[in-house]
């Protein structure tokens, strides 16, 4: 029993090494891709004239659809917003998604909106759609109102689908906040495509959490004050300029965030719409629309732009933060599971030799292992068995090169765009840095936990998610 004990504690001991020098050797080699292909996107674009895109005829027409369930505090700054996005020829789509507060109401008396005949077809699935509105005012022209039945954001988002009939969609969450120019960075690939063609594009998502912000515009920024959303920065900052930005390069990129994509509509509409039964519908449309080109043999790109594009509001509270959590977890399970076919799969390239096998291991795995690892550690301890010296310098080397890698990422930020001009404010970022393995990836960890026993569970709700709204947080 005891040489079984120990053979088990070899294993494992080597076990936690191996994928520990893996994850650390994966991520060194993301960052250095992140490092070429952030270099070579602001050298090719340091003297692009946006201008020249807005007097374009070559430019295409772009749905801005915006689905809004019970956003009464700041559904009318934001529609603003979008009425203001420096681009030419686009269109502004709300979907009411039977919102129970007087979001419609306010709608409708702000931007004087009537009930119109509109033609649409039910190309995608969704509930029933009640109405479209449009403005008796020509200032508001570009504004569309869906009132539907509710159905969730992906349902919203498909009747949006429906009613539109541009080009190119741009789905974003009505509490988040474009910036100005966003539209502009977001089509330029879709206009530069020659031998390949561009289905999706992203751009890096920002938090407004105590940003000053007034009539739907970021008058200044500032680093969030309490340290949950701080540490939300953080993990931002690496995962768009430090994750997606390399997989992005590589062609391996699985995920657009919801809160801002363009896509090419009608790749969107052939390949079946955004999914309604999953909580995950960003990542598994990015997912299916990728694999429906390979599967008609098309050659074709989604890109990611390190451009700060969108800032949003997120959770403050760690029951906001949990319930997020467990979604995202979900979500991700649903989407792997659903497309399996892709794992070491040649037929889907990079996509499936790559891109695939990182998220299950490093983004779904990562975390199951951890809780593992931990449990073990435990025991070791209870039982007396732990190899002490081995554990403190492991432990030591995981948490320098965590926070290493997240000071990297600020020095990322610092050197290109430069949000957070206040010197203090990045002090207090390089402060969350060495906070943030010890205070917040555990708690993340452990929602990632409760994110499966959920699913084991069947608990698939999206879960309610309470806006303190901005300035507050």
């Amino acid at each position: 029993m005891n040489s079984l004990f120990e053979i088990l504690k070899f294993f494992l001991l080597h076990a936690v090494f191996i994928i520990t020098a893996l994850i650390f050797s994966t991520y060194l080699l993301l960052t250095v891709f992140s490092a070429i292909s952030l270099r070579k996107y602001l050298r090719k674009n340091s003297y692009v004239n946006y201008n020249s895109i807005v007097s374009s005829p070559l430019a295409p027409t772009l749905s801005v659809i915006a689905p809004a369930f019970n956003e009464t505090r700041t559904i009318i700054d934001n529609i603003r917003t979008l009425l203001s996005l420096y681009y030419n020829n686009y269109e502004v789509i709300v979907v009411n998604d039977g919102s129970s507060d007087d979001s419609m109401e306010k709608m409708i008396q702000t931007y004087e909106l009537e009930k119109v005949n509109y033609y649409f077809d039910y190309r995608l699935p969704c509930k029933r759609i009640r109405g479209v509105y449009k403005s008796r005012n020509r200032s508001f022209k570009k504004l569309t109102v869906i009132d539907k039945v509710n159905g969730g954001k992906a349902d919203s988002l498909n009747a949006g689908l429906n009613v539109s009939k541009n080009d190119l969609v741009v789905s974003i969450d009505a509490d988040s906040i474009m910036e100005p120019d966003a539209l502009l960075k977001l089509v330029k690939p879709f206009m530069e495509a020659k031998e390949k063609r561009v289905i999706g594009a992203g751009g890096v998502i920002r938090i407004a959490n105590s940003c000053e912000i007034s009539g739907g515009h970021i008058n200044k920024i500032h680093l969030p004050k309490k340290f949950l959303p701080r540490a939300q920065v953080m993990e931002y900052t690496r995962a768009f300029l430090m994750g997606r930005m390399a997989w992005s390069e590589l062609d391996g990129l699985l995920l657009i965030s919801g809160a801002l994509g363009m896509f090419d509509r009608e790749i969107v509409i052939q390949s079946g719409g955004y999914r309604t039964d999953t909580v995950g519908e960003d990542m598994e449309l990015v997912v299916r629309i990728r694999r429906y080109m390979a599967d008609n043999n098309e050659t074709y790109d989604v890109v990611y732009i390190p451009d700060p594009l969108c800032w949003t509001e997120v959770p403050s509270t760690l029951k906001m933060l949990a319930r997020q959590r467990s979604r995202w977890t979900r979500g991700t399970l649903e989407t792997l599971i659903t497309h399996r076919k892709l794992f070491f799969n040649r037929k889907y390239g990079k996509l499936g030799m790559l891109g695939y096998p990182y998220w299950l291991m490093f983004e779904y795995l990562a975390p199951i292992i951890e809780f593992l690892g931990i449990l073990w550690f435990i025991f070791l301890v209870i039982t007396g068995n732990l190899n002490w010296p081995f554990f403190l310098l492991l432990l030591g080397f995981v948490y320098f090169f965590a926070v290493s890698l997240s000071i990297w990422s600020v020095l990322f930020e610092e050197v290109t765009f430069h949000k957070y001009e206040k010197r203090r404010d990045v002090l207090k970022l390089i402060g969350t840095a060495f906070m943030e393995p010890v205070f917040y990836h555990p708690l993340v960890m452990l929602m990632s936990i409760k994110g499966n026993i959920d699913k084991i569970l069947k608990r698939n709700t999206w879960g309610k998610m309470e806006r303190k709204g901005f300035n507050k947080t």
